[in-house]
């Protein structure tokens, strides 16, 4: 996949970088937050290539585009020049530039939660993945809690968790537009060693005459984002009043000064009561109706992501964690879901008879049980419907025995097969209960989807059309050639050709090499037909010629791809090699660039094999129909070895 242009497509489609006040990225998804809303290209984003789909909701415009995620990101905060948009996002007088949108209170809490926790997201994952192994390792007798390399494992394990103040501190200085250092700073003030002592000694304290309430602020959450909140108004306010030659040195003083002992007498503990004020609220259902909490999250956990609000409830999951070292809220209830996600996509990966649909379930259904639902859910069952139903009342049966025989979650990960270790602990029938309770959500999910069924998207050949992907329809019969000479037609213009003047067009072959099937392509973007109809060719030779006559309307900087538009209306595209463009132009050579006018049989490209192989990368080469929806029948010869200039696709 070309990361660039599709993050340079997806900035433009946002409404540019200059309405991004605010951007961040999950595990499957870009979060941004827009100056003015109504800018997004909603429909045109949707139906990029690379993009699964798009939410908004949650007081955040969601672009859900996979597990290239991060790559897609790096692209865009380059193109914007920082990653969260803080220092340039805002006019001369502090406010924002353009008109943001009006959202409730109950959107704007969520907002401030996912993008507080984001950044947080790899560190707490990363300790629980070693909780979940130490968990393994203990329950194998690898290793005993008495042991040294027990301790030294839990301590890194513990520590995210520990100083989640500070890890906190830098989302919540993203979100309301402060500085991050000076945001964890008065965090570690919450935690400096000083502050247990006092703890330890159990005497009353006092500050100029008030007196403080000694709270243990590790682990906590609530507390530390109202700080910072209240931070950011205290820091304008060092900036209005200090003058501007001294302002390097009053301003940082002026903020801590006011904000760090605010954060000791008042909000600090006000913060930590209204978490602990939830966290009771939600133990005492689990301690009258345990079956209820699971059961809700397990049905309406796809409700809640596509509403944006799944991320409600963290909060309150965090902070069991680090004070029970088990949470009830969150993990059972999305074990549930997500393998009745699962359960749902791959059922349809069986039963359907398209082989688009049979490719992108079997992928994402594999994928959800693990853990990852998005793709699953805005790829296959949201699309559906009834699976999506199926899903919802799998989770929701799961859920209830999860709840009822007290399953927990030992360490913060995203709940799937993958993450089973995490609910291994002090009760040893808990992983018991969680592999029953997959059984029950996979089962429960499966059988409904197949009985229910699905409205089956009809394959392209059954409308008539022919699939380049199915082996039935390329039997390379020949296919008369009524191709308008090259030169005559060049000053036609493609855009408003008839294409019934047009009653076949032959594709050469641009290399030397093996003809295959787009499927075998290792990326879903070309496998699945993303970007187009095609096919593709695993060369034996390392140059690449124009299959058509027209003009290069696109060649990559790193040298591997290039895009012709043919003189009759057709526009294809190649792409050396998967991922290739991480290597920047090694072990390429070219001369040409975009506008020039090629031949079919000119040299375009040459390309090192041997050399692109050793650095780890693929050299299957996908061709492209760019429009395949121009032409409503695509053929591709049978699958042979082949040389350059023979025919190996016919466009109707």
């Amino acid at each position: 996949m070309d990361y660039r242009k599709l993050g340079q497509e997806i900035t433009e489609l946002v409404g540019k970088k200059d309405n991004i006040a605010r951007l961040t990225h999950c595990a499957t998804r870009l979060r941004f937050e827009l100056h003015d809303i109504s800018k997004a290209e909603t429909e045109k984003l949707k139906a990029l290539p690379g993009v699964i789909t798009v939410v908004n909701n949650g007081g955040q415009y969601q672009v859900v585009v996979g597990n290239e995620v991060q790559q897609v990101y790096r692209v865009i905060t380059q193109q914007m020049g920082s990653a969260t948009r803080s220092a340039d996002s805002k006019s001369d007088s502090g406010k924002n530039n353009g008109p943001k949108q009006k959202q409730s209170w109950i959107s704007r809490f969520i907002s401030v939660i996912s993008t507080t926790f984001t950044p947080v997201i790899p560190a707490i994952i990363g300790a629980g993945m070693i909780k979940a192994i130490l968990a393994v390792l203990v329950l194998t007798g690898l290793v005993t809690t008495e042991s040294q390399n027990y301790y030294i494992l839990n301590t890194i394990a513990d520590a995210a968790f520990y100083f989640m103040p500070i890890l906190l501190a830098y989302g919540a200085s993203i979100k309301f537009e402060t500085s991050p250092i000076m945001a964890m700073t008065v965090a570690g003030v919450l935690l400096h060693p000083g502050w247990s002592a006092l703890m330890t000694e159990g005497k009353d304290v006092f500050f100029i005459g008030v007196p403080v309430r000694l709270t243990d602020y590790a682990g906590s959450v609530l507390p530390i984002i109202i700080v910072v909140w209240l931070m950011s108004y205290i820091e304008r306010f060092a900036d209005r009043v200090s003058p501007s030659m001294i302002k390097f040195f009053t301003k940082p003083m002026i903020v801590l000064l006011i904000t760090a002992p605010l954060a000791l007498v008042a909000i600090g503990p006000f913060g930590t009561y209204l978490n602990d004020l939830v966290a009771m609220g939600a133990e005492a259902i689990n301690a009258k109706a345990s079956w209820l909490i699971p059961l809700l999250m397990g049905t309406l956990q796809p409700f809640l992501i596509v509403t944006g609000t799944a991320w409600a409830m963290t909060p309150i999951a965090t902070s069991q964690l680090t004070k029970n070292g088990y949470e009830m809220i969150n993990g059972p209830g999305m074990l549930a879901s997500n393998i009745a996600q699962g359960g749902a996509t791959l059922a349809v990966a069986l039963k359907t008879k398209n082989k688009k649909l049979k490719q992108l379930a079997a992928s994402s259904g594999f994928t959800a049980v693990l853990g990852i639902t998005e793709p699953s859910l805005y790829g296959v069952t949201l699309k559906l419907k009834k699976p999506l139903i199926a899903a919802m009342i799998g989770g929701g049966v799961a859920g209830i025995y999860a709840g009822l025989t007290g399953l927990v979650r030992y360490a913060f990960v995203s709940p799937g097969l993958a993450a089973l270790p995490a609910f291994i602990g002090s009760n040893p029938m808990n992983i018991v209960h969680a592999i029953v309770t997959c059984l029950i959500a996979f089962v429960v999910t499966f059988a409904l989807t197949w009985i229910i069924g699905f409205e089956d998207p009809v394959d392209d050949e059954e409308e008539g059309n022919t699939n380049v992907n199915d082996d039935k329809t390329l039997s390379g019969q020949p296919v008369q050639d009524n191709t308008p000479d090259t030169k005559s037609a060049a000053t036609t213009n493609a855009n408003v050709l008839n294409q019934n003047e047009i009653h076949s067009l032959m594709i050469a072959s641009p290399m030397q090499g093996e003809l295959v099937h787009l499927d075998r392509v290792p990326d879903d973007v070309f496998s699945l037909g993303l970007l187009g109809k095609g096919a593709a060719i695993i060369p034996a030779k390392g140059e690449l010629y124009a299959p058509i006559a027209g003009e290069v309307t696109a060649f990559m900087d790193s040298k591997h791809a290039v895009k012709l538009n043919g003189y009759n209306g057709e526009e294809i595209l190649i792409h050396i090699g998967v991922d290739t463009v991480n290597l920047k132009g090694r072990h390429f050579d070219s001369s040409i660039k975009v506008g020039d006018q090629v031949q079919q049989g000119d040299l375009l490209i040459s390309f090192d094999i041997d050399a692109i192989k050793a650095e780890g990368y693929e050299v299957i080469t996908p061709i492209i129909i760019a429009n395949s929806d121009r032409f409503p029948d695509i053929k591709l010869e049978k699958q042979r070895s082949v040389e350059v200039g023979a025919t190996i696709m016919h466009l109707s």
